[in-house]
């Protein structure tokens, strides 16, 4: 991970002056998917780094030891050996960024990943995931479990009243509560942009999750109606652009909820070297929430290396 973002006093003056040109976010955003993407051995390359930004995640409700496991394996070893050897690349060690899983899998996790003598990082997801709607204690109690139970990244969630409602000061102060209760785990936060309303409080609730010490920012928890768009991601990233030219600390960002295809990696990652620069296109500062979009690169991959497409059954899965 990058350096720790300490965080700085709450500008509510700042704040308050905030307004967001939707028009211009959305010519930005329109401008920004009709670049051309690379092809051909350049396409490979993007999406190998794009697989390497990767928090490979599972959230469901039937989450099992034996899914984790599996999960953990493919994180490990996310693309055949043969299809790497055969572009040259199978001494790179390459993995995604993490595994991503409910703090009750963590433990899980952590034992499979060092007998398996890997250093991968664990996310879990915390604090009333995906809601953000239970007790204050509740929630803090559920990040330093994960993080007791060997969690090196915490997705915490915020609460949405608060954003909704204008209460900036009451969210900064929860934000930095959690914050202490990672301790020396980086801290992502999920501000669920779909249900902020307006691109305004999108980079009102960005900023001030920035000031009060997050590492990372992140769309949606993935089970909102709206998750990672495009306009939403520029105002996000012109959010960590502001904040880094003000303060010199560099923010992560992490897009999830909806992203599927090798096709769309190829455009966050375009989005992210417009935006914010070269500097940013590491897992360190960029992350891809996505479960099922390492089998779609895995396929183009295969596509590159053989010229036929397979079917998603004859890959391994995840």
């Amino acid at each position: 991970m990058s350096p720790r973002n300490p965080g700085v006093s709450l500008d509510l003056d700042w704040i308050s002056k905030v307004r967001v040109n939707t028009q211009a976010v959305l010519r930005r955003a329109q401008h920004i998917q009709g670049l051309k993407l690379p092809k051909n051995q350049w396409q490979t390359a993007w999406l190998l780094k794009a697989l390497t930004c990767i928090d490979l995640t599972t959230l469901a409700g039937d989450d099992t030891p034996s899914n984790v496991h599996r999960l953990c394996m493919k994180a490990i070893q996310p693309v055949r050996h043969d299809l790497l050897q055969s572009i040259d690349v199978h001494s790179k060690g390459l993995t995604t960024a993490a595994v991503c899983v409910y703090p009750a899998r963590v433990a899980d996790a952590v034992t499979l990943l060092r007998s398996a003598s890997s250093s991968l990082p664990v996310a879990s997801v915390a604090t009333g995931f995906p809601a953000g709607q239970t007790p204050l204690e509740t929630r803090l109690l559920e990040v330093r479990t994960a993080v007791a139970d060997g969690a090196t990244e915490i997705d915490i969630v915020i609460n949405r009243t608060l954003a909704l409602t204008g209460q900036w000061e009451a969210l900064y102060d929860e934000i930095q509560q959690f914050r202490e209760a990672c301790g020396d785990a980086h801290m992502k936060t999920i501000l669920a942009v779909g249900e902020l309303g307006t691109f305004t409080n999108v980079y009102k609730a960005s900023m001030v999750a920035m000031m009060a010490g997050s590492d990372f920012i992140k769309t949606s928890t993935g089970k909102e109606a709206v998750n990672a768009t495009y306009p939403i991601a520029v105002v996000m990233v012109r959010a960590i652009r502001d904040y880094f030219l003000c303060t010199g600390h560099k923010v992560g960002f992490k897009p999830a909820g909806g992203i599927r295809t090798a096709k769309e990696s190829l455009v966050w990652l375009t989005l992210i070297k417009e935006e914010l620069g070269s500097d940013w296109l590491c897992p360190q500062l960029f992350r891809l929430g996505a479960s099922s979009l390492l089998a779609d690169i895995e396929r183009q991959i295969y596509h590159q290396v053989t010229g036929q497409y397979v079917a998603y059954c004859e890959l391994p899965m995840a």
